[in-house]
C-alpha cells in the first residue's frame, strides 16, 4: 500500500479512533440508520463528508463519474449506482436523496467536448447517460457551457432518479425528499438547486 495511507491510519488509530471508538462501538451494536444518501463525482478534491461534516453513519456516499443517475432499467447487467440507491432507499429507507455536482469537472467536460475516444471503454457509454444535458448545455453562451453543463447532469440525475418507481412512490408519499447541490473547489461555496431548478448560494 501507499505509505502515505498508511501513515493517516496509523494516525487515525492513535487519535481519531480513541475520540470516536463509542460511536464506532454504537454503529457496530445497532447498526446504520442514515438519513441521507448522497450521489457525487469520484472527483478526488470533492469528499461530501467533508462539505457536510458529516459523522460516520449519517449518510451514505455513492461515487461514480460525474455524479450521474442511469435511467431505471432492470436487467441482468451491473447496475452498481442502482444497487446502491436501492440499498439506501427500500433497505434503509433513508429521507433525502442528494445529487452533487461539482465545478471542473472532468466527466461533464468529456461529454461537452466529445473528449472520451473509443479508447474509453467505460467512460464513453457511461457518459452517454447525459446525451439530453450535453444538448441543453450547448445552447449555452460558450464561457458559461461548462457550468452550464455540470448545472444540467444534476437535472437530468434528478429526472432519472423519478424513473424508479420505489423512488418516485416514496416521494409522492412525502417519506422521499430529492435534492440538488452543486460545488465550487476553488472557493468552497455551495449552490442548492431551488423549486424552479435553477441554483442559488446557501442561505
Amino acid at each position: 500500500m501507499v505509505q502515505k495511507l498508511l501513515d493517516g491510519y496509523r494516525r487515525f488509530r492513535a487519535t481519531t479512533w480513541p475520540e470516536n471508538s463509542r460511536h464506532f462501538e454504537t454503529l457496530a451494536k445497532n447498526g446504520q440508520a442514515p438519513d441521507s444518501l448522497v450521489i457525487t463525482c469520484v472527483d478526488s478534491r470533492v469528499d461530501p463528508v467533508m462539505i457536510f461534516d458529516a459523522a460516520p453513519g449519517e449518510m451514505l456516499t455513492v461515487r461514480n463519474v460525474a455524479n450521474l443517475v442511469p435511467p431505471y432499467t432492470p436487467d441482468d447487467t451491473h447496475h452498481a449506482t442502482s444497487a446502491a440507491l436501492e440499498f439506501g432507499v427500500r433497505v434503509l429507507k433513508v429521507r433525502h436523496v442528494i445529487v452533487l455536482g461539482h465545478a471542473l469537472c472532468g466527466g461533464v467536460h468529456s461529454l461537452l467536448e466529445n473528449a472520451a475516444d473509443d479508447k474509453h471503454e467505460f467512460i464513453r457509454p457511461w457518459m452517454s447517460i447525459a446525451e439530453p444535458a450535453r444538448a441543453l448545455a450547448l445552447q449555452a453562451p460558450a464561457a458559461e457551457r461548462r457550468r452550464s453543463g455540470e448545472h444540467e447532469v444534476i437535472r437530468l440525475s434528478l429526472d432519472n432518479l423519478m424513473t424508479f418507481p420505489w423512488i418516485a412512490a416514496r416521494v409522492g408519499d412525502g417519506n422521499l425528499k430529492l435534492h440538488g447541490a452543486w460545488f465550487d473547489i476553488a472557493n468552497g461555496e455551495m449552490l442548492v438547486m431551488q423549486p424552479d431548478r435553477s441554483f442559488a448560494p446557501v442561505r
